[in-house]
């Protein structure tokens, strides 16, 4: 919670908003809601300038060339600072999600998509007498609300072949698979021949449930789908609904594996190695490797004979000098395990053309791989 807060409306310029953020200073909008979205991105271009410095009349120095995993850390603390400060612009909530400010949107299904249901608890707002039920960020509304288009309009994976049923609806706080190289990646990976009367697999940490509508959809008999976020059941249990694949896949809150062993079993944990700062950042961010360790040592015991683990990794860690090749391999060797394929496909998002991004060099230069592997106690067939 910020220290304090000053009621503001349209008469407040960029400049002076700016400054109050940087200082700490939250603001609570009591003006026309378009112009606060017009604040925020005014601030936002004042948080993009690089700070003006005053030129020193001293010897020049060669500084040290940062390394990759410098140049990170240093974006993303940059990256947290600018979101605390664009954080300070609030907005007031009546107690069902209503902003009762001129030319408002109606949010109340997004916010409950996002909040659950609203709470009755009442406070002083703008005009010192109306009874509201919260406070929330313009910035963390605007999240919310996109979210929420994406959730209503789905997104189109060709993996799942053809449309109008291909879509997957991600819910607010569950990351959304827009990635497609990876998934096309799990589509054409050859299954393994294990001989298994009924083919098993296990999908380790669902998210949307895309990995596990998409081995539904290649003819796998059964798939077992887990994760530990009610959010991600939730959102997985609507999209294979949707789809018609709730008979074929089962649902399950656990962290990493189901009990069994399966002929298949697929994980695309986060890729990072470092701490998340926020529930959707811990799809992207596994601090200390931990789910990435977690499955590779418990890999063969959940294997069934002649069944391989997929891994989908990208190399995007190793090129900002996070964890290293050598590392990764010896994370399979340690585990018992032996590599007997590997998928490779570029990144297609704008960001890996981005030549202007902090990290331009490392996604750049990034590939997304499929590791199969396999128990060492099973030989490798060709």
């Amino acid at each position: 919670m910020p220290q304090r807060v000053e009621i503001v409306d349209d008469s407040t310029t960029a400049d002076a908003a700016y400054r109050m953020a940087c200082a700490g200073t939250a603001m609570l909008w009591c003006g026309d809601f378009h112009n606060a979205r017009q604040l925020l991105q005014a601030m936002a271009r004042r948080a993009e300038k690089p700070p003006q410095r005053k030129q020193r009349r001293t010897p020049k120095t060669e500084l040290p060339v940062a390394t990759p995993a410098q140049d990170f850390h240093r974006h993303r603390l940059a990256q947290s600072q600018r979101a605390r400060m664009l954080a300070m612009l609030l907005l007031p909530f009546d107690g069902d999600y209503g902003i009762a400010l001129r030319r408002a949107p109606d949010v109340r299904l997004a916010c409950t998509e996002a909040w659950g249901p609203a709470a009755s608890t009442d406070a002083v707002g703008c005009d010192g007498a109306r009874a509201t039920a919260s406070v929330a960020s313009l910035r963390e509304l605007l999240g919310i609300t996109s979210a929420h288009e994406w959730r209503r309009k789905g997104v189109e994976i060709a993996a799942l072949g053809a449309a109008p049923n291909n879509r997957i609806y991600p819910h607010y706080g569950v990351f959304s698979p827009v990635r497609g190289e990876y998934l096309a990646l799990v589509a054409s990976a050859p299954l393994p021949a294990t001989q298994e009367a009924e083919f098993l697999a296990f999908d380790i940490g669902t998210g949307t449930g895309v990995l596990s509508a998409l081995l539904a959809r290649r003819g796998v008999h059964r798939v077992v789908a887990t994760d530990l976020d009610p959010r991600a059941l939730a959102c997985a249990h609507h999209n294979l609904a949707q789809l018609g694949l709730s008979d074929t896949v089962q649902l399950l809150q656990t962290d990493l594996f189901p009990n069994g062993r399966a002929s298949l079993v697929v994980c695309n944990p986060p890729w990072l190695p470092a701490r998340a700062g926020s529930a959707i950042e811990r799809a992207v961010y596994d601090e200390d490797s931990r789910m990435l360790l977690g499955f590779l040592a418990a890999l063969s015991q959940h294997l069934a004979p002649a069944g391989e683990g997929w891994l989908i990794l990208s190399d995007f860690a190793e090129h900002l000098g996070l964890r290293s090749r050598a590392a990764l391999l010896a994370a399979f060797a340690a585990a018992g395990l032996q590599v007997v394929g590997r998928l490779q496909a570029k990144p297609l998002h704008p960001k890996a053309g981005a030549a202007r991004d902090a990290l331009h060099a490392a996604r750049a230069a990034e590939v997304t791989s499929l590791w199969r592997l396999r128990s060492r106690e099973v030989a490798p067939t060709a």
